[in-house]
């Protein structure tokens, strides 16, 4: 079977092409920034929920922040990877638009990855509570602005919503892929498939 490629052309359905798989640390990160993303999502609004004083919220405060300067880490790991070593090319069998959405779709989606932790830790530099990751006490990189807190969390709270939509859009993007298209795609980002894009 022959699917037409983006620029109306034909690629085979080779496993050479049609498996070209992500390097093994790339599907590590794609899945535990997913994981800490999962557990941000329903965390922040859990929290947010509280009101303020309630016995308990401050340690899901920390927790969440926690988690997502963890999941910073990760996705500046996930960056420099991407920097360091080429990723596969699109899937076979993509349309012209399909691909650019796809596209486009992770430049946004690393670009809030990056946003959400970095406006949620400048909004803690303006509040007298500050940020501890994992129980250490981080720099401040400002002073108590009731001002610059609210623009950041602004940010923050702004940027996860994207995120949630954007990754809502991957993941019915993958599905429709998988179900409609009959193409592999998830089988590039599961472990055990090594080729020569490691």
């Amino acid at each position: 079977m022959r699917h037409a490629n983006p620029v109306g052309g034909a690629h085979s359905d080779s496993p050479a092409t049609a498996l070209r798989a992500y390097a093994g640390v790339q599907i590590a990160l794609h899945w535990v920034n997913a994981l800490l993303l999962f557990a941000l999502f329903p965390l922040g609004y859990y929290m947010t929920s509280l009101a303020r004083g309630t016995p308990g919220k401050a340690e899901w405060v920390n927790l969440h922040k926690s988690l997502g300067l963890t999941a910073a880490l990760v996705i500046a790991w996930r960056i420099t990877e991407r920097i360091r070593r080429p990723v596969p090319p699109p899937m076979p069998g993509l349309r012209r638009w399909e691909a650019e959405v796809a596209r486009i779709t992770h430049c946004v989606l690393y670009m809030c990855m990056v946003v959400m932790p970095l406006s949620g830790y400048l909004g803690s530099s303006f509040n007298q509570y500050g940020t501890r990751f994992w129980g250490l006490p981080l720099p401040r990189w400002g002073w108590v602005d009731m001002t610059l807190q609210h623009l950041f969390y602004t940010v923050h709270a702004t940027t996860s919503y994207l995120l949630l939509g954007l990754v809502v859009l991957h993941v019915a993007g993958v599905i429709k892929h998988e179900r409609l298209d009959a193409l592999a795609c998830t089988q590039r980002m599961l472990p055990g498939r090594r080729d020569s894009s490691r």
